[in-house]
């Protein structure tokens, strides 16, 4: 249960609201804040050569944009422009013609760096938020030059989420159960089904938006991502990701194991690795500040 004291994600006054059309006919809801012109990336045209570095938050697996807004508030009060998307089929975007899978995650981000003509930029992901980075970079590795600085992955991993076949099939019948949803639904029962995400001592905020977060996610979509999940391995290719990054993990995360983010600082040629002690999965609300200030070590 909570220790330590409550308190609200602050709302993003100053975004401003966009949407970004993928090549496959998704939706992507969109906020910009902070900078100039809306919000750091002008609505019409590119962001001013002046400009501090962008950057753009990815957020995780059943969460939505609004976990960020901890870490955005931070950012942008250190003068740094920031975009905030919703994935696919996860808060107020909708879903394309193609299914879901990691490499279109990546082609996602492409889509929105594109659209938003995003330059010099870190990219954080959270979570599937950092599938969604590492795939971009594998598979744009132009774009990743011509438009990215440095990324910092957040709660994630490159490999290893694979279940065996039972224990998979059992995890599909519970994301894809009304009950499950009835009972995260209710708020004494949903906090404590969502208590294990959390690290040491989290707080009865943390855990009531990362109870909403999920309920509110479509069961066919929590079911299409966990699907593809296991079969990830994107080791081999981030061998060749030659970008400044930070790999923060939570040393309670029980979702995605620290040793899978020290694989990842392991394997590719300019990362480092940041354990951050009693921490669980979901960084963005608990250790906002360490999550700003890995960011501005690679914005500077």
């Amino acid at each position: 249960m909570p220790t330590r004291t409550s308190r609200t994600i602050p709302a993003l006054t100053d975004g401003a609201e966009r949407t970004v059309t993928t090549d496959d006919g998704a939706v992507l809801a969109v906020t910009v804040a902070g900078g100039d012109a809306a919000g750091g990336v002008p609505t019409d045209g590119p962001p001013s050569t002046t400009a501090a570095s962008t950057v753009v938050l990815s957020h995780g697996w059943t969460n939505a944009r609004a976990v960020w807004h901890p870490v955005a508030q931070r950012l942008v009060a250190a003068g740094h422009p920031v975009v905030l998307y919703d994935q696919r089929g996860h808060g107020r975007s909708t879903l394309g013609d193609e299914p879901l899978s990691i490499d279109r995650f990546g082609d996602d981000l492409a889509c929105v760096l594109d659209a938003l003509d995003v330059r010099d930029a870190v990219l954080v992901g959270h979570s599937m938020g950092g599938f969604t980075d590492m795939s971009f970079a594998c598979r744009h590795p132009g774009a990743l030059a011509e438009r990215v600085r440095g990324m910092v992955l957040v709660s994630t991993a490159a490999h290893g989420l694979a279940l065996g076949p039972r224990m998979a099939a059992l995890a599909v019948r519970l994301l894809d159960n009304r009950t499950v949803d009835w009972v995260l639904g209710r708020p004494r029962g949903g906090l404590l089904l969502v208590r294990n995400v959390l690290g040491r001592k989290p707080t009865l905020a943390d855990m009531s938006t990362t109870r909403a977060m999920f309920v509110a996610t479509p069961p066919e979509v929590r079911v299409g991502c966990f699907e593809v999940f296991g079969a990830m391995d994107l080791r081999a290719c981030l061998a060749t990701v030659d970008v400044p990054t930070v790999v923060l993990s939570g040393t309670r995360d029980t979702l995605t194991r620290p040793r899978l983010g020290q694989v990842i600082a392991e394997v590719m040629p300019d990362a480092r690795f940041v354990s951050l002690p009693d921490a669980g999965h979901m960084l963005p609300l608990e250790r906002p500040a360490e999550v700003a200030d890995a960011v501005l070590s690679l914005a500077r």
